[in-house]
């Protein structure tokens, strides 16, 4: 990890920067179009790991813009109370387009791992499409780690940076669906039940 003000004893951890992804679900998406013209969207996401989801109609601006150049900036405001100025989480990424029925988005739906932009039946709206958005090894934050007192009172020095370690840089997201299918299994063991007979109805079902 480095930082950009090492004299801050609260500097932001790797660990703030994945909690800070899984606890948001908006985000500003920004792409290029093949004539270099830029363009931002703002986005709901489903984080898993640090490897952000979307979806989206492949008709939409970025959808063209990432399926032409998959390189994109993504900005995660981090809100923490309703006065002052959000925390952020800056970072390049690459993206890709995935369709609907691709056996990486399927896996990840079997797990739960997509139910925020999957609730609603996009894994069934016609045109649709998902974008999968990996950051690059530097996050660059704004304000993350830092109390709101010392936010507030020295909102000049509030920038960080956070390298992300190969455990969530090179984490492939079958093997984050295998954990959480994993997890769902023991607690289905707890609970009783076996996965087989708890998964059935809602697999069957559509989404």
């Amino acid at each position: 990890m480095t930082t950009t003000h090492d004299t801050h004893p609260t500097d932001p951890t790797e660990q703030d920067v994945v909690r800070a992804l899984d606890r948001r679900s908006f985000c500003t998406l920004a792409s290029v179009s093949p004539a270099g013209r830029p363009h931002v969207a703002g986005v709901l996401y489903e984080a898993v790991g640090t490897t952000l989801y979307v979806s989206t109609l492949r008709t939409s601006r970025k959808a063209r813009n990432i399926a032409a150049d998959g390189h994109v900036g993504v900005c995660v405001p981090v809100r923490r109370l309703p006065v002052g100025p959000p925390s952020s989480l800056q970072f390049q990424a690459t993206a890709d387009v995935l369709a609907i029925d691709d056996p990486h988005i399927t896996r990840l739906a079997e797990a739960g791992a997509l139910k925020a932009i999957t609730g609603h039946g996009e894994l069934d709206l016609p045109g649709g499409c998902f974008l999968r958005i990996t950051p690059a090894r530097r996050i660059n934050t704004y304000g993350l780690g830092m109390s709101l007192r010392r936010l507030l009172k020295d909102p000049l020095h509030a920038a960080g940076a956070v390298e992300l370690t190969r455990d969530h840089l090179g984490q492939s997201a079958s093997v984050r669906a295998r954990s959480s299918a994993s997890k769902a299994s023991a607690s289905f063991v707890a609970s009783g039940m076996t996965p087989a007979s708890a998964m059935t109805p809602s697999l069957s079902s559509p989404a």
